[in-house]
């Protein structure tokens, strides 16, 4: 019902006997539009639809100044002054009724071009008032989309009052930039430095975003309009908008009847107030920020913009990236209690099958997460603990080894602190991790127990390796049980301690036990056994401490 509303509307207004047209020689009847003097007028631009403006200046005044200032997008506009040859008469009948600017239009005259402008910027036209004119004539259009414009005329030779005042130098500078904050200043305005002591009026105001500078804070307002969904609906009768437009091609804004823009609220501002430093904090770590900074006349509704600047914070501490040799075993220090440490590591795998076997053990730490990436894709995470972990890796060409977390456990018998071992190794050619005893228990038989020997078995692998065993005596203060201490490997153990070394293989896991005797203890004395599976692709791994007393008499 609306549309053929609409369609009946424009049938009238177009068919109608009221919209004959007129003679090429009248002028049709417009609202006209007058600026007046020391005040700011907003004005709607329509796209590619001129705007036109009138004023005429008191007598006696030699100087004047016109200011155009664009919103968010280029206009032209240009100052013409028209001058009749002949008065119109009083009495001449004119056909319709004519404000006076069209009777002005309408008679023979001169009109001649004082200045002209194309740009998005403040322009300020300021010279001696042409002497022969009846009546200035102010030209505005927008080739790009629909806008607003603020005009401001001022009679007279003084400075402009309705803007606030910039300093020479209006430049941003930006005088610290860190991670996550960046700190400004500029040259204080004139009109801010006038102010009395707790006085209002004029203000800055910093604005920043990560797309561009803005030459106004209109255009910074419908930035800000557009982010919240605010942007224009279309019309649904664009053939009577668009004959609208063509019979009415200006409008007063602000005036009754005529149609107003919305006033969108303004953007945050990140700093306000009358000092001209500004730090702007919690902002994006190696992120590229723009920054504008206007001064404000809240008086008149006006303000001016200084040259905005840029900055780029600066980027996160990355942590050092250690390389891993081939079988080099490392010892990684963990972090104090209740912090969270990262550690990264490298390797370059060996050979074109780009596989490796990667064995870790916790010693002392709880909570220790490892993570295995490659270009950012994660290969494998797991918990590391006590027991020896082994990651199989294959098919890249490098990776990635993120250690991270882990608090000192509260059995923790690791000295000087909680840290992990690791070893990563490309000698190791299956295409999966290599197995592991059943089991790490040690057990002596009592039967084969003497006063100067003792023995032993433990389970082992189908695979051929080296089992090292080593033994201590255990003083009478310490017990029949010996404190353990799972990350003791043999590197810290001394050659005195160190029993005997014996290669073993089964392939049938079932009948995969091997047995050692050791003599020459002495009767009667408490021992603690330690047996070490050693292999040239992983850290070794410790089998669970005995303890053992050899008898006392025989």
């Amino acid at each position: 019902m609306a549309l053929s509303w609409c369609l009946c509307l424009v049938t009238a207004l177009l068919c109608g006997p009221s919209s004959a047209l007129a003679p090429e020689n009248e002028v049709p009847l417009r609202a006209t539009s007058w600026l007046l003097d020391s005040q700011v007028t907003s004005i709607h631009l329509p796209k590619d639809r001129t705007r036109r403006l009138y004023f005429t200046l008191k007598k006696k005044i030699p100087m004047m100044s016109v200011t155009v200032s664009p919103c968010d997008v280029p206009i032209e506009w240009t100052l013409s002054a028209r001058t009749l040859k002949d008065k119109p008469l009083k009495n001449l009948h004119w056909s319709s009724k004519k404000s006076m600017p069209e009777v002005w239009w309408r008679g023979p005259g001169m009109e001649v071009k004082m200045h002209s402008y194309t740009g998005n910027e403040v322009d300020t036209f300021r010279g001696p008032a042409y002497g022969p004119a009846s009546i200035y004539i102010l030209r505005l259009k927008s080739r790009e989309q629909d806008t607003r414009a603020s005009v401001y005329l001022q009679e007279g030779p003084e400075p402009l009052g309705a803007f606030p005042e910039l300093p020479p130098d209006p430049r941003v500078h930006t005088v610290g930039v860190g991670m996550t904050s960046v700190t400004l200043s500029w040259s204080p305005s004139n009109s801010v430095l006038r102010l009395p002591p707790g006085g209002s009026g004029y203000r800055y105001c910093v604005l920043v975003n990560r797309k561009h500078n803005y030459k106004s804070l209109c255009a910074a307002q419908e930035a800000a309009k557009e982010r919240r969904g605010g942007k224009k609906k279309a019309t649904p009768w664009p053939i009577l908008k668009e004959w609208w437009w063509q019979q009415w091609d200006s409008f007063e804004e602000g005036e009754e009847g005529a149609p107003a823009l919305d006033t969108p609220a303004g953007p945050q501002c990140v700093c306000e107030g009358a000092e001209n430093v500004c730090t702007v904090s919690e902002l994006t770590p190696d992120t590229q920020y723009y920054f504008d900074v206007f001064a404000i006349d809240a008086r008149n509704g006006t303000s001016s913009a200084y040259t905005g600047t840029f900055a780029r914070t600066h980027e996160e501490a990355r942590p050092a990236v250690a390389q891993l040799r081939e079988g080099e075993r490392r010892w990684v220090p963990l972090q104090g209690e209740g912090r969270q440490s990262g550690t990264l590591f490298s390797f370059h795998p060996q050979g074109w099958q780009r596989s490796a076997l990667l064995t870790l053990q916790s010693c002392g730490a709880q909570g220790v997460q490892l993570t295995v990436s490659n270009k950012g894709h994660i290969l494998a995470s797991q918990s590391v603990g006590q027991e020896v972990a082994q990651v199989w890796l294959q098919g890249k060409p490098s990776y990635l080894i993120h250690l991270e977390g882990g608090t000192p456990a509260p059995w923790s018998l690791a000295s000087p602190g909680p840290a992990v071992k690791l070893q990563v190794s490309s000698a190791y050619h299956r295409q999966a991790p290599p197995s592991l005893p059943a089991t790490l228990q040690i057990k002596s038989f009592n039967r084969l127990r003497g006063c100067r020997s003792v023995t032993l078995a433990w389970l082992g692998t189908e695979e051929r390796s080296l089992y090292c065993v080593y033994r201590r005596r255990l003083a009478e203060a310490e017990g029949e049980r010996a404190s353990e201490d799972r990350c003791l490997g043999p590197e810290s153990r001394s050659d005195a301690e160190k029993v005997l070394c014996k290669y073993f293989q089964e392939l049938n896991p079932r009948r995969a036990v091997t047995t050692a005797t050791i003599a020459g203890l002495e009767p009667g004395a408490a021992y603690v056994f330690d047996v070490y599976l050693m292999r040239r692709w992983g850290i070794p791994i410790k089998y669970r401490s005995k303890t053992v007393r050899t008898r006392k008499d025989c």
